[in-house]
């Protein structure tokens, strides 16, 4: 998911996906804790309910016998009543005076009905509080005062239960609660993600939409986009064919600029010649000199032009394979031979003039020192070089090789290391100027076949 690609700081998935997550778990647990509060009152107030209907039963059944004392006309329809430390009791005792009744639970033992300072009276006047009971069970207990007819002091009647199976409902509760809504917060973060990947989608496809323009294989966007993208989409479409304007007006200044000085200097150079004198000689070479540096500058300001264009694309094998049949021809009475290999689909991020120049200039430069070899490879290189996809030209000959400490030297326009070889000097500079204006770069080293290796690092683009 892209989630691939991802910069974790500056994802906009990734927010979208923490925030709304963030805040799914404040509500999941928000809602867990309040659906516990809820069913721990309901719960809490059913078992009061029952230890009240047992203690109404429990007064409906004593009376006062002939003798003044308590007694119970009949049990109360609860077996654990009659189990020894169940945890459910009853007992009966008269105000200041020792237990009358108790349940069989009890068996040897009495409830500590000294109230706890939570506890709580109902309109009918029961207590309700907590206390401990036999075997340190923590008991639930329900009390209430009456005055019988026939007896002479406040009889307390108290009916007590063990909080374990109200606890162990709430604790089963809560469990099925927070697996319910791990479960259902494990299903929002799924839901998330798809609604994310789903919604983002037209942002991954101006990303390659923009590839494509790069590359060559489009020069605008054509891809119908979400109304929300859709403007930016347009303004991306306008940016576009502002910079080509832009760039061709620029190109066409630079033309028109050239030519306009390429005339008088024609007419410099004429006159020049009409005087044979040291005053023309040095006239007509300022005006070579000048004219050199208008072509130069005229070149590169092409070059530059094309290189920043957006959507400049050239097969490379193509190219490759053109100049080496023609290289092999030209030196075919040397018997040179030309081997050109080229990565399959590869392809050349600017103009074929610039990628021509460049292979041209080294194949000519390999072929003149060759002695039998030469050998012309493109290859795509892995991952990314500067932010883009990258592919390396190398050219090699079995010639002398040039040694290290000169290299520099020949890189340098005008840089000759034998003045007995044809040529100007200006083919590994310019090389190097065309390289750089596509932010590439040229460097020199050993051939495995001997002589000298040159490697040209270049953007590329997929066919």
């Amino acid at each position: 998911m892209q989630l691939k690609g991802w910069r974790i700081r500056d994802s906009l998935a990734l927010r979208l996906i923490a925030g709304a997550a963030l805040w799914s778990v404040i509500a999941l647990v928000a809602g867990g804790i309040i659906l516990s509060s809820i069913f721990r009152h309901s719960v809490e107030s059913s078992f009061d309910a029952r230890l009240e209907v047992l203690l109404g039963s429990l007064i409906a059944t004593t009376d006062v016998d002939d003798k003044r004392h308590l007694v119970q006309t009949r049990d109360l329809n609860e077996t654990r009543f009659d189990f020894a430390y169940s945890g459910w009791y009853w007992q009966i005792s008269p105000i200041a005076q020792r237990i009358a009744l108790r349940s069989r639970s009890l068996f040897d033992q009495t409830l500590d009905l000294s109230k706890s300072t939570n506890a709580q009276r109902d309109v009918s006047g029961a207590s309700f509080f907590d206390t401990t009971g036999p075997e340190d069970q923590q008991l639930r207990v329900i009390e209430r005062r009456l005055m019988l007819p026939g007896y002479d002091v406040p009889v307390s009647f108290a009916v007590a239960a063990d909080k374990a199976e109200m606890e162990g409902d709430i604790k089963s509760f809560n469990g099925t609660v927070f697996t319910a809504m791990a479960g259902l917060g494990l299903g929002i973060l799924v839901a998330l993600l798809i609604q994310v990947r789903f919604g983002l989608q037209p942002l991954d496809r101006v990303r390659r939409a923009l590839a494509d323009i790069r590359s060559g294989r489009a020069t605008r966007l054509d891809v119908k986009f979400p109304a929300e993208i859709e403007p930016l989409a347009v303004e991306i479409n306008s940016l576009l064919e502002s910079n080509r304007e832009v760039l061709e007006r620029a190109r066409t200044h630079v033309g028109n600029l050239a030519h306009a000085l390429k005339t008088p200097l024609s007419v410099l150079t004429n006159e020049a010649r009409t005087h044979p004198d040291a005053f023309g000689e040095q006239v007509g070479r300022i005006a070579a000199t000048m004219r050199e540096q208008i072509d130069h500058h005229l070149a590169r300001a092409r070059m530059a032009a094309s290189a920043n264009v957006f959507g400049a694309h050239t097969p490379v094998a193509p190219v490759l394979v053109r100049l080496g049949r023609a290289l092999e021809r030209i030196y075919t009475e040397r018997g040179i031979e030309v081997v050109v290999d080229c990565t399959h689909g590869l392809g050349f991020r600017g103009e074929a003039q610039d990628l021509e120049e460049m292979a041209g200039n080294l194949l000519d430069n390999a072929c003149k020192w060759a002695t039998s070899r030469v050998e012309l490879r493109a290859t795509a290189l892995p991952g990314l070089r500067k932010g883009r996809p990258a592919f390396l030209l190398t050219v090699e000959d079995d010639g002398p090789g040039v040694p290290e400490e000169s290299r520099k030297t020949a890189l340098r326009r005008g840089g000759r290391l034998d003045e007995t070889k044809p040529g100007s000097g200006l083919g590994l500079s310019i090389v190097t100027e065309i390289a750089e204006l596509y932010g590439g770069e040229l460097r020199l080293a050993t051939s495995t076949l001997g002589g000298l290796r040159a490697e040209v690092f270049l953007p590329a683009s997929s066919e």
